[in-house]
């Protein structure tokens, strides 16, 4: 039974991204993506986090691809039999953004039928599940597959797009006439996306329309629909018969429950003055071109969860869920989205709007979703655990799911910030003055009453944390080595009662390879006794800590990348301050985050051995790299994983490093091909150095590769040079890089 009466507590549903799309004749199945498809503990893992209610998939595509005869209930066989002995209700679904097996599609007039036969097996199987969602998202999923053509059929067009509509609609219909002749009290719970379109005045017409489609699905399967409706009119002038259009009202089914699956780039914004905006947001509609971008980037307040919950309260008093709320950004902002849309449709609630629960989706993650997944790029977005690593890890995310399930008030201290959606760094395009935007209350930009604290703020990692936690809208207090000498034990505690961080990052330490040789005493104090001194303080006070180590402390001799649990062997003093300084904090702090990386190269320092290279090779100077192979780290990839964890509470040693493994010489010929400057006077050489440098100091990991490849992180560092180019002009620090490289 899906829970209820309205009055009851607001309750927390879970499920996991289960896309399978099909781009051609080529199927991406994100249940397989996510490792779900293999690992049958992960039932156990939503119900310990107090989840009861399970959108849970089983998918035609992947269930019955030959046919029904040919069905494979294995997976769900056992799940839903899992399910039912933890107490996990689950709404089952039959097509989730997809367009069935190969041999049939969207558009397909026996698709509707050949769904009622499938959904007839699965309830003829499953007799107990009572509640269900034939089809996810059909108006979502006919645009992106009918209308863009980025899913399959790919076809582009307005005929198109309400065929498909109209197919998944009859076949919701069709499937719940046949699922209720097996189960007669089987509920439907229908999705659906119902985000808001804005524009300028000249495309109003254009919004308004969009604006009354959004209903067409919840609609159709009402039996709403009538011949006055602008929407009818509009299907009869694409060529839809009055019969087809008929069926519906005839054989209404109204949702038991409306899921609105609502996303911060739900709500849309079309402007006609595209050069306003990037290229890729351009598009038509055959009588104007415009761009169409998220909302949120443009308008100064777009609906939110509470308003449109209230619309469609309002539009057909049918109970309501939130069925998806994710979001692909940093942890802090997936914490703000969630409690933002819990409280949302709390205050939905009390002002007598019947919300029975909001959804944490992609439990698991998603991956590719930030291209609409038409590329197989591998970007992951975590969830409420990240699975990135031998086993699903829960993250902080997890964490607030646990407790808004339970009813325990969330502790995230990050999440009392505004999201970027409510914050000024989110205008990043468009008119950019308050007279292109509309009007509305500001938030407050940042919650200052647990900051987060940086030592080292003058250096390469302590600035980049500076940028990315404003970025982040996370509250820092930067503190340079003037400020404090954190190898002092008493002004560091009495710094840290005075500020009270949630968390301190510890950028600050020797840098100095090769002058450490000849002055390790300094070395050891600033590496190996201000992190003591940190871990001791943070540890009496009960504040998390990171502080970073390097790849220097292994030898080198290992012909592999060195992971987590290989045994320590530095070849200078420099690394074994380091061994020591990880050993000296896990000991006095074991829930501190000791983080090794390497060969730092970024785009706000100057100083890194690839911009210099680029800029000396530029130049047509010579330079000269060691002969080593490493594993590059590219700074913003590595302080926002950093800041993830920290926020996740993750402890021990990490290994953070772009995946990947390059000899310097090597990292250099690629960036510079890239940048399109000429390598005729690159060398490597055996470094004479006071320094001992292992020749092979590659990492990778044994608990989670969190960053991107370095080929990617590459490329992005090359058009982030040539952005800060384009704005201020070369200088002596950063090469002149030739506008239509890379």
């Amino acid at each position: 039974m899906i829970p209820g009466p309205p009055r009851a507590p607001l309750e927390l549903w879970g499920g996991v991204e289960c896309t399978v799309n099909r781009l051609g004749d080529t199927f991406r199945d994100q249940l397989a993506l996510t490792g779900h498809d293999r690992r049958e503990d992960d039932l156990d893992r939503f119900a310990a986090l107090g989840l009861r209610t399970l959108r849970f998939p089983v998918l035609w595509e992947r269930t019955a691809p030959a046919g029904i005869e040919h069905a494979d209930w294995r997976w769900p066989d056992r799940r839903l039999e899992r399910a039912r002995e933890l107490g996990l209700r689950p709404i089952v679904g039959l097509v989730h953004h997809g367009s069935g097996p190969a041999d049939t599609n969207l558009l397909d007039p026996s698709f509707p039928e050949r769904l009622a036969n499938y959904a007839r097996s699965v309830a003829e199987r499953y007799p107990w599940v009572t509640a269900y969602t034939p089809v996810n998202e059909p108006l979502t999923t006919a645009r992106f597959s009918a209308l863009y053509g980025h899913w399959y059929p790919h076809t582009h067009g307005d005929r198109e797009f309400v065929r498909a509509v109209l197919a998944q609609c009859r076949g919701s219909i069709l499937a719940m006439r046949a699922i209720r002749e097996i189960t007669p009290e089987a509920r439907l719970v229908q999705t659906e996306d119902l985000g808001r379109t804005y524009s300028t005045r000249l495309l109003r017409y254009q919004a308004d329309f969009d604006n009354d489609r959004r209903w067409l699905s919840f609609d159709l399967l009402a039996g709403r629909l009538q011949p006055a409706d602008r929407m009818w009119r509009h299907l009869r002038a694409l060529g839809i018969e009055e019969g087809a259009l008929d069926w519906f009202p005839a054989n209404r089914c109204a949702p038991d429950i409306l899921g609105i699956n609502h996303y911060i780039t739900s709500n849309r914004y079309l402007d006609t003055r595209r050069h306003l905006y990037p290229p890729d947001t351009w598009g038509g509609n055959g009588r104007h071109g415009f761009a169409d971008v998220a909302a949120a980037r443009v308008v100064e307040s777009p609906a939110g969860a509470a308003d449109l919950l209230a619309e469609a309260w309002q539009r057909y008093r049918i109970p309501l869920a939130v069925t998806e709320v994710h979001l692909g950004c940093t942890r802090e902002e997936q914490l703000r989205w969630l409690l933002e849309v819990w409280q949302a449709a709390n205050a939905a609630r009390e002002s007598g709007v019947d919300v029975r629960a909001v959804t944490a989706w992609a439990l698991l993650g998603a991956f590719d979703w930030n291209s609409l997944l038409t590329s197989a790029a591998g970007h992951y977005e975590p969830g409420a655990f990240d699975v990135r690593g031998p086993a699903p890890r829960i993250t902080a995310l997890g964490r607030m799911v646990g407790d808004l399930a339970t009813g325990r008030p969330p502790s995230q201290v990050v999440a009392r910030t505004p999201g970027w959606w409510r914050r000024e760094v989110r205008f990043t395009y468009g008119p950019g003055s308050p007279a292109g935007r509309m009007s509305g209350p500001r938030a407050t930009e940042r919650d200052q009453s647990q900051p987060l604290v940086v030592t080292g703020a003058g250096g390469t990692l302590g600035s980049a944390f500076e940028r990315i936690a404003a970025l982040r809208g996370l509250d820092a207090r930067l503190l340079r080595r003037a400020d404090l000498d954190i190898a002092d034990p008493a002004p560091v505690r009495a710094t840290l009662e005075k500020y009270r961080p949630w968390a301190v990052v510890n950028a600050a330490g020797y840098v100095r390879v090769d002058e450490a040789e000849r002055d390790r005493e300094r070395c050891y104090r600033e590496n190996v006794d201000g992190p003591a001194a940190l871990a001791q303080a943070c540890g009496w006070l009960g504040i998390r800590l990171v502080t970073f180590s390097s790849d220097l402390v292994f030898s080198g001799a290992q012909p592999r990348p060195y992971v987590e649990s290989d045994p320590v062997a530095p070849a200078n003093v420099y690394g074994a301050s380091k061994a020591e300084a990880e050993r000296r904090v896990r000991e006095i702090m074991p829930s501190a985050l000791v983080v090794r990386t390497s060969a730092f190269f970024g785009p706000w320092d100057a100083h890194n051995m690839l911009t210099r290279a680029l800029a000396e090779l530029r130049a047509g100077r010579e330079w000269v790299v060691p002969a080593a192979v490493v594993s590059p780290t590219y700074v913003p990839d590595l302080v926002n994983a950093v800041l993830d964890l920290l926020i996740d509470g993750e402890q021990g040693i990490w290994h953070l490093a772009n995946v990947g493994e390059v000899s310097w010489l090597e990292m250099v010929r690629r960036g510079a091909e890239l940048a399109g400057v000429g390598t005729e006077r690159l060398r490597e050489a055996q470094p004479s150095a006071p320094a001992l440098r292992p020749i092979h100091t590659a990492l990778s990991s044994e608990r989670g590769l969190l960053l991107p490849t370095f080929e990617d992180a590459l490329a992005r560092f090359v058009r982030s040079l040539r952005d800060q180019l384009a704005s201020t002009g070369p200088t002596e620090s950063f090469p002149t890089l030739p506008a239509a490289s890379a």
